[in-house]
């Protein structure tokens, strides 16, 4: 059902920019002009950082309906009460608004999303809770909580624009200049087929780019984590994940990335490897 939103959500966020562009020349006269280089340019930054920004601006809405979260909004048990208390101690520390919290069944994990700092969700797994104990929990609720602090859902919406447009104006640019003839006439069919050939190719390039950066603040997630309740809750939390198997721990590939682990292999790894960063947590606590 999550893959279904996503590409509903896409598709969706495709659509509008085009409206976008369909209101902007016929209503205020504004025409993009795609066969010039600064036009190209613009049309690229547009659907480059339109898409991921209104991504950002829907990633709570997904995450609550993909994941099936259910919020906690006045606690129902003496677990609920010891959550909200908690990420809201967490939350004053940080310095941060207070995030909406929820649960939501599968196997040991959490996430955090939203668009700002006070405006944001985090969210603990059914198997997170089951699995681990208060200080273990605690130890996550940290990790997420600093991911929050970090600003890391709005860093990654502006890599992500800036690769995306990347992609869009240099395949294009490509696409341009192979499929047209000597008398400067384009064959449409061919500028489609090579510039979308060519997208999926740079694609794989920008999502390693972005990976490798979404290790990079994990490690720094975990810094805060130590920082906000200490090295133990979240260093065992994850010495714990580690002894489960790597298919029973991920999230689905929509939301793997916001996750306290992902896994996929070397470059396009959403998360260092479990090892990796109990020794990062082990170094940066004897600092």
């Amino acid at each position: 059902m999550s893959l279904i939103m996503l590409i509903v959500m896409n598709l969706a966020v495709m659509a509008s920019l085009y409206v976008a562009l369909f209101i902007l020349s016929s209503f205020f006269g504004i025409y993009i002009d795609q066969q010039s280089m600064s036009g190209l340019f613009m049309m690229a930054a547009l659907f480059g950082f339109g898409g991921s920004f209104i991504s950002l601006f829907m990633s709570k809405w997904m995450a609550v309906r993909g994941m099936g979260v259910e919020l906690i909004d006045t606690p129902q048990n003496s677990f609920e009460e010891w959550l909200l208390g908690t990420i809201h101690k967490l939350s004053v520390e940080a310095n941060i608004g207070m995030p909406e919290v929820g649960i939501f069944d599968a196997p040991p994990n959490a996430f955090a999303t939203g668009w700002d700092k006070n405006n944001s969700l985090v969210a603990v797994s059914t198997g997170l809770i089951e699995s681990m104990d208060k200080d273990e929990i605690e130890g996550v609720l940290a990790h997420e909580i600093s991911h929050i602090k970090n600003g890391d859902m709005v860093t990654m919406t502006l890599m992500q624009g800036v690769l995306n447009t990347f992609v869009i104006f240099v395949s294009r640019l490509l696409a341009s200049m192979v499929a047209r003839d000597r008398n400067g006439n384009t064959n449409h069919m061919m500028y489609f087929a090579i510039s979308f050939a060519l997208e999926m190719i740079f694609s794989l390039f920008a999502t390693a780019i972005l990976m490798w950066y979404s290790r990079h603040r994990e490690y720094r997630a975990d810094e805060g984590a130590v920082d906000l309740s200490g090295p133990q809750g979240i260093y065992y939390a994850l010495a714990k994940l580690g002894r489960i198997p790597k298919e029973e721990l991920a999230l689905s590939d929509d939301y793997r990335a916001f996750g306290i682990v992902g896994f996929l292999g070397s470059f396009f790894a959403s998360h260092p490897p479990i090892e990796a960063r109990l020794e990062h947590i082990q170094e940066y606590s004897r600092r």
